[in-house]
């Protein structure tokens, strides 16, 4: 009896034994777990806070100038501004030489167009001579090439005439589409002028076309780019104006322009930057 109630004792101990360490097992793994999630978010986190912070993806910091300073405009070289003006100050003299000769010429076409009875012509021809004196007197003052931005502002396009390819600067660039315009609205009055005379189109025969020199000062460019953008909208002013037409540009007040579309095609400017 004493023997039974021993072994019970003993099975009872050896149970609670097993018992108690099957809870600590579950107690540890549950704790492992726990540390293990924990420590999986603590990481994620970590990389969520450096993702947000990568150099690479923040945006750059603008440079700020002291208040009162700006950019330094870029300007060419002293030596390239003195070879410029020495080339413009040659260009000058050429051209009132050539206009000398020119005031000869187009009074003979114009005697020719009295002959002819083309009085539209006519009055056009003497309008555009009074155009070339105003010129002229224009080409006497004295000029300050010093104070002149485009003696030392450097090119900012691109641009091809005839195979050969040239760099202007804004000021040669205004200069350029100033020919193609001034050309168009010559032209259009030289076209309207045949056409009130009854006469046969023909654009190369005006002595408009021939000179090419109307808004041509000597300055920002040389005369044969003036002359040949000058004829490029010359040609299809003389077209709109003698067909009463706004093909190429517009007409409004008294004042004719070249289409912005059709001025980007002529001139095909390419800009350097």
């Amino acid at each position: 009896m004493k023997a039974s109630r021993w072994m019970r004792t003993v099975l009872m101990l050896v149970f609670l034994s097993l018992l108690g360490a099957v809870s600590n097992y579950g107690s540890q793994g549950r704790g492992k777990q726990k540390g293990k999630s924990e420590k999986e978010d603590r990481g994620n986190s970590s990389a969520s806070e450096g993702k947000d912070k990568d150099p690479k993806t923040a945006p750059p910091e603008q440079v700020k100038l002291p208040p009162g300073q700006v950019k330094k405009q870029e300007r060419l070289s002293q030596e390239r501004q003195l070879q410029l003006i020495h080339e413009q100050q040659q260009r000058v003299v050429v051209y009132r030489q050539r206009l000398d000769h020119q005031q000869i010429l187009a009074q003979q076409y114009a005697a020719q167009l009295q002959r002819e009875k083309r009085s539209a012509s006519y009055a056009f021809q003497q309008a555009y001579i009074a155009r070339l004196r105003q010129q002229q007197l224009a080409l006497q003052r004295s000029y300050d090439y010093n104070s002149d931005p485009y003696f030392y502002t450097p090119p900012t396009y691109r641009y091809a005439r005839a195979g050969t390819y040239y760099e202007v600067n804004q000021y040669g660039a205004d200069r350029l589409r100033q020919a193609v315009n001034s050309g168009y609205s010559e032209g259009f009055h030289s076209g309207q002028a045949d056409r009130q005379d009854g006469w046969k189109s023909g654009y190369q025969n005006s002595y408009a076309y021939q000179d090419a020199n109307y808004g041509y000062d000597g300055y920002y460019g040389d005369q044969d780019g003036y002359n040949y953008y000058f004829r490029q909208g010359f040609s299809r002013g003389y077209e709109d104006g003698y067909n009463s037409r706004s093909q190429y540009g517009s007409n409004s007040n008294g004042t004719s322009s070249v289409l912005g579309n059709i001025l980007s095609t002529i001139l095909n400017l390419q800009s350097l930057r």
